[in-house]
C-alpha cells in the first residue's frame, strides 16, 4: 500500500469497501452548493469514482486517498492527484462537511502535489474548479497553484458559472483542453 500518515490523519489507496463512505459524503447536498447538478444520487456513481482511483493508483503509481480519521478510522472525504487524460495531475479533495477548515485539503493536498511531480515531473498540476468555491480556491493557492484561466464552465448547467483553472505551470493546449472540456 502506499498510504501515509499526517498526524491524525490515515490516508490509504480506496478498496471498493469503501465505495458506501465515499458515496455518504459525495451524496451529501451541504458539499453541492457550488455545484447542486453534481451531487451523486445513484451509489453506482461513486463506486465507479472509486474504481477510477483504484486504477490509477495501480497505473500511475498515485490517485485520491481515502482520508481517515487515525484515532477513529472514520472516513473523513478523499484527496489526492490523479492523471487526467495522460497530459495533467489533477489535485482534488472532497470533505466532510464537519471536517471543513481544519486544514485537511492543504495537508494532504501538500503530500499529494509532492509525489506528483516526484512521480511524473513533467506533467503541472491543475486544480479545476468553480470561482464561487473560494475556499478551494485558496487550498489551490496555498500548494503553489496560480489561476491560468477564468470562463464559462463547459456543461454546467448554470450558464453563470465560472470556472477556474489554476495551476503550478503555464499549460499547453492540450493541457488547457483537458482542463476546461
Amino acid at each position: 500500500m502506499r498510504g501515509a500518515d499526517l498526524d491524525d490523519l490515515r490516508l490509504d489507496e480506496p478498496t471498493v469497501d469503501d465505495a458506501r463512505a465515499v458515496h455518504r459524503i459525495c451524496s451529501d447536498p451541504r458539499l453541492w452548493r457550488h455545484l447542486p447538478s453534481g451531487r451523486f444520487a445513484d451509489p453506482e456513481r461513486s463506486l465507479s469514482l472509486v474504481h477510477d482511483w483504484i486504477a490509477g493508483w495501480e497505473r500511475d503509481g498515485l490517485s485520491a486517498w481515502i482520508v481517515r480519521d487515525s484515532a477513529t478510522g472514520r472516513v473523513l472525504g478523499y484527496a489526492g492527484c490523479w492523471v487526467k487524460d495522460d497530459c495533467l495531475w489533477n489535485l482534488g479533495y472532497r470533505l466532510a462537511v464537519d471536517v471543513h477548515g481544519r486544514g485537511i485539503a492543504t495537508r494532504v493536498g501538500a503530500l499529494a502535489v509532492d509525489r506528483a511531480r516526484g512521480l511524473r515531473p513533467d506533467l503541472p498540476v491543475v486544480a479545476i474548479l468553480l470561482a464561487h468555491n473560494r475556499a478551494s480556491a485558496r487550498v489551490a493557492a496555498r500548494l503553489g497553484l496560480t489561476e491560468r484561466h477564468r470562463g464559462p464552465d463547459a456543461g454546467n448547467p448554470d450558464p453563470m458559472a465560472v470556472r477556474l483553472v489554476l495551476s503550478d505551470r503555464d499549460l499547453d493546449d492540450a493541457q488547457f483542453r483537458a482542463a476546461t472540456a
